[in-house]
């Protein structure tokens, strides 16, 4: 039978053997997105080697915390933030990757606990231009970057991205590359950055070839995700 652990072993050997042939040989961060999943699954992976776990989900991700107290897991949050949850997003989280307005920035700043160190962020931006899709729009990045950097409780190290969901690979490629060029722009306005947060289960190695820092997989470590409790 397959196992999170058979399938973990299986995704780091195939981001190992990706990195090797991408153009940047950059190391790449498996985010395990472990949303809906229960916290025994999360606790398996842990102790094949995993440490990464991305949610999206806040009051089902405090609870999992919660279970879990005593494993030193680095907590990434990756869904959509709306205001209200921003408070306990920057107390009970490492990192977000979706942050895509500057009011939710500055929100998670001030909420940000001094004794921790500062929260960790990407820029969400939505290269494809759906209306259904987070993501601030590539002409307006530059500024909400500028103002985000001034707000000294967050640090900007990226961005991440959701592209629209194709079977194409030219197509995947195209739209990883308008990602990358968003962040290559950052970088030539003299933007400390060094994450890019793009790929999940079925376009990962592509990702890695145009440059992924981080990629966010759940269904292909976990397997099929059960139906959420609402």
């Amino acid at each position: 039978m397959t196992t999170i652990s058979n399938r973990l072993q299986h995704i780091l050997a195939t981001i190992q053997s990706a990195q090797a042939s991408s153009p940047d040989r950059q190391a790449v961060k498996l985010v395990a997105v472990s949303k809906a999943q229960p916290a025994s699954a999360i606790r398996e992976a842990y102790q094949n080697g995993q440490t990464i776990f991305g949610e999206n989900y806040l009051q089902e991700a405090l609870d999992k915390q919660a279970e879990l107290t005593g494993l030193d897991i680095e907590w990434h949050f990756i869904g959509p933030i709306q205001s209200n949850k921003t408070q306990p997003i920057s107390q009970h989280f490492a990192w977000v990757h979706s942050v895509d307005r500057l009011k939710i920035a500055q929100r998670l700043n001030d909420a940000r606990p001094a004794q921790l160190p500062p929260l960790q962020v990407c820029i969400q931006v939505n290269v494809s231009n759906e209306d259904s899709k987070s993501g601030v729009l590539p002409a307006d990045l530059s500024a909400l970057a500028t103002e985000i950097q001034k707000l000294p409780r967050l640090k900007l190290r990226g961005l991440m991205a959701i592209p629209a969901p194709t079977k194409d690979v030219n197509q995947q490629i195209t739209q990883f590359k308008l990602v990358r060029e968003c962040y290559d722009a950052l970088l030539a306005q003299g933007f400390a950055l060094d994450t890019l947060s793009i790929g999940m289960s079925d376009d990962y190695t592509v990702a890695i070839s145009q440059g992924a820092t981080h990629v966010r997989i759940g269904s292909a470590l976990f397997g099929a995700r059960p139906a959420r409790n609402t």
